[in-house]
């Protein structure tokens, strides 16, 4: 039986859906879903398995001009998604008229593996101005497929899984077909903690805030998590923590609720914080928390 396998590569502005459409894809919740921009921060590996298909997705940070360290290692982590696509997702919405940097659209426009171009959050939008944005993108990068969808909605999704499967070179399976992704248990509690921090505070406290699981021990019924929230400022930390801890527990409540779905057992989490002045301009935390590889 022939076998298809390849990398598929999802880039586009912050917020327009990148991680609810690579979600959607693989059935699991893997990349953390907020309103707020920049809520990616790594590359992270879906991997969907049939018979004879298996199709790796990253998803990627939303595209920015960086302004501090931890930024430009988000878009080295974009970049990298050039390099090994079979297959290249670029995401738009409704309303959008460009990418934000130039210098991508570019390599978007002369790439030369398919370019699907998925144009988000229809449902959001009136057929005339569907038609409009259509016209328009169809223009900006003429050698695309284009595809309207809803990947909160569901709309066109499975369509464009299809295509995607057909797009897929024929190779062996680069993964075991039980995977379903490359990252390891602790990085997912860090996210969905990161997840409930960007849900519950304004501002810049969550763009300023960083998790380590320190201690992730399984046994047979229940699993014991101890996760360090690190902050940049001692003012920062007492957000965090809230009037008599309230906002921490806020905070482990709704985690464990979400872990408890993810792992299918029973969680008991631990949360501490912690300050770690401008971590996010330091080179040797970043490797630390694994951005700069």
């Amino acid at each position: 039986m022939e076998h298809n396998a390849g990398f598929v590569n999802i880039i586009g502005n912050p917020n327009v859906g990148k991680s609810t459409l690579m979600n959607a894809f693989v059935g699991e919740k893997l990349s953390i879903i907020t309103s707020k921009a920049q809520t990616t921060r790594h590359r992270i590996l879906g991997i969907v398995n049939g018979d004879d298909f298996q199709m790796i997705l990253s998803d990627t940070p939303g595209i920015i001009k960086p302004a501090y360290e931890l930024q430009s290692s988000m878009m080295g982590f974009v970049k990298s998604a050039f390099e090994d696509a079979d297959v290249l997702i670029y995401m738009v919405e409704i309303g959008e008229q460009s990418l934000k940097d130039e210098a991508f659209f570019q390599k978007i426009i002369n790439s030369k593996i398919p370019v699907l171009l998925l144009l988000n959050k229809i449902d959001k939008s009136s057929q005339e101005e569907l038609e409009s944005q259509m016209e328009l993108w169809k223009e900006k990068v003429p050698t695309a497929e284009i595809y309207p969808i809803s990947a909160l909605e569901n709309f066109n999704v499975p369509q464009v899984f299809n295509r995607i499967i057909e797009l897929l070179p024929m190779s062996p399976a680069y993964y075991p077909k039980d995977q379903l992704t490359d990252k390891p248990e602790r990085f997912f509690v860090n996210e969905t903690i990161r997840e409930k921090i960007l849900m519950n505070y304004k501002k810049e406290i969550p763009y300023a805030v960083e998790v380590e699981t320190e201690e992730f021990f399984e046994e047979e019924h229940i699993i014991r998590i101890r996760s360090v929230i690190m902050v940049e400022r001692e003012t920062q930390k007492g957000i965090i923590i809230g009037h008599k801890g309230n906002a921490l527990k806020t905070v482990g409540i709704q985690s464990r609720k979400d872990l408890e779905k993810f792992f299918g057992k029973q969680i008991h989490i631990e949360l501490y914080v912690k300050v770690n002045k401008n971590w996010r301009s330091n080179a040797r935390q970043l490797k630390r928390f694994g951005y700069n590889k």
